[in-house]
């Protein structure tokens, strides 16, 4: 298994998310902002709107998630941040709260293509529960999709399984809604 380390991101990492960002297709053009700005802001977006609201997001230190890496170089991205922080999910009909229970939420992972099947997302999972309790999380939740579907950025069921994760609720469309216990640490 190889040696990761885990950061959340903040300003002072900013350029190794930005630059990982770059390197790749997907997270280059949507920065991760799909789930955190309404439906509507984010069709109108262009992609360097997105750049600069997450680069924002960022340097005002709301917690947007944790990178991975390895050898110094960043190689994964967990999103993970306060449910509340993502706008178009605490919209969504279809992955409705399941109570009032203050969440964050896991809704996006990316692993560069040479680190992949290693178990870098469990990791990447953990990691980001450890971060959550670090900023005073009690729960933890993820809306993972079957390995199947085209949308599998907001990972898998067995990957959650793995890192604790119980069966919560189901969101409308059948999706498992999932979550994890944690004792905040701050």
């Amino acid at each position: 298994m190889t040696d990761f380390e885990f950061h959340p991101v903040t300003a002072d990492n900013w350029p190794d998310l930005a630059q990982f960002f770059e390197q790749h297709g997907n997270p280059n053009y949507c920065w991760c902002m799909r789930w955190r700005l309404k439906s509507s802001d984010y069709r109108d977006a262009k992609s360097s709107d997105r750049r600069s609201s997450l680069e924002t997001m960022v340097k005002e230190n709301t917690p947007v998630g944790i990178l991975a890496y390895h050898d110094d170089t960043a190689v994964g991205w967990c999103s993970i941040a306060p449910r509340d922080t993502y706008e178009a999910l605490e919209r969504s009909r279809t992955l409705k709260r399941l109570d009032d229970q203050p969440v964050w939420s896991v809704v996006c992972f990316f692993i560069a293509p040479e680190q992949r099947q290693k178990g870098l997302a469990q990791q990447l999972l953990e990691a980001a529960v450890a971060y959550a309790a670090s900023q005073g999380a009690a729960i933890v939740e993820g809306y993972p999709v079957q390995p199947d579907q085209s949308y599998r950025f907001m990972g898998l069921p067995t990957t959650f399984k793995a890192a604790g994760f119980h069966h919560a609720g189901t969101a409308t469309n059948g999706r498992p809604i999932m979550r994890i216990e944690t004792t905040p640490t701050n």
